[in-house]
């Protein structure tokens, strides 16, 4: 545990021992019980990162740090390791994964690094409580990395046009898996593009919510007794208007 600020160190582990054995709510907690805390946090903390936040920030990180803590005391409590054991594990690995700044190696890969701590399967580690997005980003960038990819984003918006088909022709209890299958597609040729899904699917939310937020502005605060024709007039009327840089 050399170089860590010992007293803090130790501040922190006393916080959680009282927490977890006088406070009625964190005695009751289990891994999955907190598992969604800590899932939240992380988002929160990306949250603050994206309103360039730095105050709310290092309060968000907090939060996330004191998740952590919170899963090695469970752990510790069931005789698998403790927050040591996390600390250690994490310093380790970090060290193991840059040889080019602890080995003086000239050249690394990391995917290799990384794929070589993993059991043998190319998708073996992809997390599945990962935002389905990000997941299935993540999953067609291990298999693109043995091969198994379009060779251009032309395929992956084929493939697109294939599928959305498929969605159109499908009876109702085909519908969920052709969706899921368009959704992936669509993903993929994001993918081959070089953007993010879960970046613009959010940024996307975020304008949709804009829009519509202006859209009930206009409309009076209430789109209730407006027929279609007369929303699309109001959508339209502030997409132009945000075009020109009115609103």
């Amino acid at each position: 545990m050399s170089g860590l600020p010992v007293e803090r160190y130790a501040r922190l582990k006393a916080l959680m021992d009282r927490l977890r054995a006088d406070c009625p709510w964190d005695r009751e907690q289990t891994f999955e019980t907190i598992a969604p805390y800590t899932i939240e946090e992380a988002y929160e903390v990306k949250d603050a990162i994206d309103r360039n936040d730095m105050g709310e920030l290092k309060s968000e990180l907090g939060d996330l740090l004191f998740q952590v803590l919170f899963h090695a005391k469970l752990a510790s409590e069931v005789g698998a390791f403790d927050l040591d054991d996390v600390v250690d594990t994490l310093v380790d690995k970090m060290v193991r994964r840059h040889p080019h700044v602890f080995d003086g190696a000239e050249k690394f890969d990391w995917d290799e690094l990384k794929a070589q701590e993993r059991s043998g399967r190319t998708l073996d580690g992809v997390a599945l409580a990962l935002p389905a997005l990000m997941r299935a980003q993540k999953l067609q960038k291990r298999a693109a990395k043995v091969g198994f990819d379009w060779p251009d984003h032309e395929g992956a918006f084929d493939k697109i046009v294939e599928e959305a088909a498929e969605l159109k022709d499908a009876q109702p209890e085909h519908r969920h898996e052709e969706a899921g299958d368009l959704i992936f597609s669509t993903v993929n040729l994001v993918r081959k593009l070089g953007l993010d899904a879960e970046a613009a699917l959010r940024d996307a939310n975020a304008k949709f919510n804009r829009r519509f937020d202006a859209v009930e502005d206009r409309a009076g605060r209430s789109l209730k007794g407006l027929n279609l024709d007369e929303m699309e007039a109001h959508w339209q009327a502030v997409k132009t208007a945000e075009t020109k840089g009115l609103t």
